[in-house]
């Protein structure tokens, strides 16, 4: 038996087993990345532009920079942080008051993660048995179910439907599906159709979690994000909340610090207790010197407040450019992504089954890049974090896309 061969009967059934690596189905963004590659090739002088990047365009803040240059440059801060400096939680604890209205005991009821994808991932670990459920969202982020189904518990899922302002119907579901469930992810505002809950829904998601004996996780990557006067939420400020789930922050979104990996998990002190007991046997902690750089963000939290403007006025931009051609857009409340159902299909040209046949159009055709989603309708994902810097720039990007669509006419 060759060494190949020998390696490839090792692989766990959880990522395949032997047959890891030879699975010809391709998924969303390979096939987003390999449409992208092929449309540069076809159209080398045109510009792609990419309404499909989950990310901020722009650097952190020159200020944060600045302070993690300085305490790069600080011999106390090579060693390994391990579950994270006090500071830090000091200063979660800090942002979490001032934001949020939030009151978090800093010693105990908070620690940091490598990035809220890290938290995701890690927290399945403290709670799931085989034969344990998660409850996800669809369309949404997928790492806490990923986990769970490697550990051999099953995922439902809840889909996020127009007609409900894109909640789940926790009424529906079946009482034994509740009988066995341990986590239920939820994220607002949300990825990716930018709704907001509503105090009511979540003082309703406390009362489903103590009835059914379920921790929720609410992924708040992008709480603070929310535009036209609407006030940053987070869960755990509805009553009984803390009793019932933890909440991850992300740096990422809010401050423009995705590459920086660094976020926090808060709430109930007994998860954040467990998720800080499977993270101290993952990794060693984020570098202290990003740690205390994020203090200064955390600290600023204007900083949020200037990102927002420029989202907002994006949104503004891009939601009336395209209602302008016929699509059922319209600015969010939250995120800095745009979510609206595709057309039925072209006047005399192609027509659209699905999100993915229409955001393959857009990119082949148009060198217009999106993301697709199938799970509960059929719509596509725009981001306002395309590359422009100025508002000239942003208005120039925007009248691109209306150029490039304006050439057909779309049936609805």
């Amino acid at each position: 038996m060759s060494e190949e061969n020998y390696v490839q009967q090792l692989f766990a059934d959880r990522i395949g087993g032997a047959n890891f690596g030879k699975e010809t189905v391709l998924y969303k963004f390979e096939k987003i990345k390999r449409a992208k590659a092929a449309a540069i090739k076809a159209h080398p002088d045109m510009e792609v532009i990419d309404l499909g990047v989950g990310e901020p365009d722009q650097m952190a803040d020159i200020k944060v920079v600045d302070v993690l240059a300085e305490e790069a440059a600080r011999p106390e801060n090579r060693g390994y942080a391990d579950n994270g400096i006090q500071e830090y939680k000091d200063a979660a604890a800090r942002y979490l008051k001032t934001v949020y209205g939030v009151d978090i005991d800093p010693v105990n009821e908070v620690n940091h993660a490598i990035g809220s994808k890290s938290a995701l991932a890690l927290l399945p670990y403290a709670f799931i048995n085989p034969g344990d459920v998660t409850l996800m969202t669809v369309p949404g982020y997928g790492v806490l179910g990923t986990i769970t189904q490697w550990l051999g518990g099953e995922v439902v899922n809840l889909p996020l439907y127009e007609e409900n302002g894109f909640l789940p119907d926790l009424d529906a579901l079946p009482e034994d599906v509740c009988k066995h469930a341990k986590l239920m992810y939820l994220n607002y505002p949300n990825n990716p159709t930018g709704a907001v809950a509503t105090m009511d829904f979540l003082e309703r998601v406390v009362d489903f979690a103590i009835k059914n004996r379920i921790l929720v996780v609410y992924d708040a990557a992008y709480a603070a994000l929310v535009y036209d006067g609407e006030r940053p939420l987070s869960f755990l400020s509805v009553p009984g909340a803390k009793e019932v789930g933890v909440e991850i922050h992300s740096m990422s979104k809010a401050f423009n610090m995705t590459g920086w990996r660094l976020g926090f998990v808060a709430g109930n002190e007994r998860a954040v207790r467990a998720f800080a007991t499977v993270k101290d046997n993952n990794d060693s902690g984020q570098f202290k010197a990003i740690q205390k750089a994020s203090i200064y963000a955390l600290d600023h939290p204007e900083i949020t407040e200037r990102i927002c403007q420029k989202y907002s006025r994006r949104h503004d931009m891009l939601s009336q450019a395209l209602a302008g051609l016929g699509f059922k857009a319209k600015k969010p409340r939250g995120t800095f992504y745009e979510y609206m159902p595709i057309p039925k299909g072209i006047e005399g040209g192609p027509q659209f089954k699905t999100a993915e046949d229409f955001s393959q159009w857009l990119l082949a055709e148009r060198l217009i890049s999106t993301v697709p989603w199938d799970d509960a309708g059929h719509f596509i994902r725009l981001s306002v974090t395309f590359q422009a810097n100025g508002e000239d720039e942003e208005r120039r990007v925007v009248g691109e896309i209306v150029r490039r669509l304006s050439d057909v006419r779309f049936e609805f």
